[in-house]
């Protein structure tokens, strides 16, 4: 809008005043007045950059004013004051709910689920991994990790130029929100991925082996993915929907719990032992915490408070709660009885499917993305699991790659119009869409795959990734870490 404001500079004269005032009520009226007002005191917590580029029009307008030019401001300073990023305090407010949100799915949301399945003699050796982890990935981000992911660069990776936040301060904005913001929610998503690896390998890891591991997994892998996905990579180039990390997150976990199940080897005495979880309430706590948490994950992605954001909201909870009764009736039906166990990973598979779908998929299309995706997980768990033989301890691939990858294929289906989604682009067909998510499938799980297996190797042969027999019969809480989770 264009605001033609005469500022007088020192008026003379009572009749030059009278002169402006009825110049300016035969311009703007009553309304304009006050609007112009109410409009004085809204701008009043606007950023800086907004701030100068609105003083460039309004020095503009009073100099043709006062020279009695009444032609319009400059192009490109109204084009300056359009464009400039202006903070929203309530964007800004949400997403720091959300990013501590996604950091309790970690700790101790996470830590919780997985140490409650393991055995009591290695209880806190997990709560210790996913802990240090997540602290490990936090500094990791800083340093290099988001630079990798958000720089420029190239299609498949990002360049050093933000490394240590270079350039990055407090009156930076992206999009509506503050840029320091921006990181930290990413950071969380950063030090979650490498979190839900633990899980494949659990009880029979060295602890500074998983931490090596880890560092080069988190630069080598999660940040260039990240980049090709939401860093304006090669897999956004192709069209490809993840809104909150199928393949960013989940594939990419699942993958390399796979892989690393298969290196490392099965625990002693695995298929013959029993192994049952030392606290399935703990489970269910953590499991439940996870589910709160991942509202941060999903709505937080959109990066503001709106109507989106309101249609990840309800996705994400109806997905999981069809998943938890999906788990429930094939476990019923499969073995006789339904368990807690099993309600806990129905509730993880639906939110994992869910998750780069949720922008997209209406809710009928969530509740059946939800519900497929913990049937097939529950098979990838029992009887895929069982046939190929790896011990992934507490089935991170059966869950979050398996999950991810039925919803980030199932959402090429489910986003059409006639399911209730938001349907496709103009020139995009539900099967030219399903190509494209699984070119970024294939992509993610090759490069996840074939890195990771390097890592594990290189690893094994310098420093070793398996503990002494004899530590791992005795525990990891007490060899590795010297202290036990319960005293008798």
């Amino acid at each position: 809008m264009k605001l033609n404001v005469f500022v007088p500079v020192k008026p003379a004269t009572k009749h030059y005043k009278e002169t402006i005032m009825k110049k300016w009520i035969s311009k703007f009226g009553l309304v304009g007045m006050m609007s112009l007002l109410l409009f004085g005191f809204s701008t009043t917590g606007m950023a800086t950059e907004a701030t100068a580029a609105n003083d460039a029009l309004w020095q503009t307008t009073i100099v043709a004013e006062m020279h009695g030019d009444h032609s319009e401001a400059p192009v490109e300073v109204a084009d300056a004051a359009e464009e400039a990023p202006t903070l929203s305090a309530g964007d800004t407010a949400w997403m720091i709910v959300a990013t501590i949100l996604v950091l309790v799915m970690a700790i101790p949301g996470l830590a919780l689920f997985y140490g409650g399945l393991v055995r009591s003699k290695n209880m806190l050796s997990v709560l210790m991994q996913v802990f240090v982890t997540f602290s490990l990935m936090s500094v990791l981000w800083v340093v290099a990790g988001y630079s990798l992911a958000f720089s420029e660069g190239n299609m498949f990776v990002g360049d050093l130029s933000l490394a240590f936040l270079k350039g990055i301060t407090s009156e930076g904005i992206s999009g509506t929100i503050p840029e320091f913001v921006f990181v930290t929610f990413q950071l969380t998503f950063f030090a979650l991925t490498p979190a839900l690896i633990v899980g494949a390998f659990a009880e029979r890891i060295k602890f500074s082996a998983l931490l090596v591991f880890l560092t080069g997994w988190a630069l080598l892998v999660y940040a260039p993915i990240c980049h090709m996905v939401w860093g304006g990579g090669l897999i956004s180039s192709w069209g490809a929907v993840d809104f909150a990390g199928g393949t960013v997150v989940h594939i990419n976990a699942g993958i390399a719990a796979l892989v690393g199940a298969i290196v490392i080897g099965k625990r002693i005495g695995y298929g013959k032992e029993a192994m049952a979880p030392n606290s399935l309430p703990l489970t269910m706590v953590g499991a439940s915490l996870l589910w709160a948490g991942w509202f941060g994950f999903n709505v937080g992605s959109e990066l503001a408070a709106d109507g989106v954001a309101g249609l990840v909201m309800i996705n994400t909870q109806v997905a999981t709660a069809a998943a938890v009764l999906g788990w429930v009736v094939i476990e019923w039906l499969a073995k006789g009885k339904p368990s807690m166990l099993g309600g806990a990973s129905g509730a993880i598979s639906g939110l994992v499917a869910i998750t780069p779908a949720c922008a997209v998929v209406g809710p009928l299309g969530a509740i059946v993305l939800g519900f497929i995706a913990s049937i097939i997980a529950y098979w990838a768990c029992t009887s895929l699991k069982k046939t190929l033989g790896y011990d992934d301890s507490l089935d991170v691939f059966g869950i979050h790659g398996v999950a991810g990858i039925v919803g980030a294929l199932g959402l090429a289906v489910l986003m059409s119009a006639d399911f209730g989604g938001v349907g496709y682009d103009e020139g995009v067909t539900m099967m030219s869409q399903l190509w494209v998510q699984a070119k970024s499938v294939i992509l993610t799980i090759v490069w996840c795959g074939v890195i990771s297996l390097i890592l594990f190797k290189v690893i094994d042969a310098i420093m070793g990734l398996r503990v002494s027999e004899e530590d791992e019969r005795t525990g990891l809480d007490s060899t590795s870490h010297g202290e036990t989770a319960y005293h008798s």
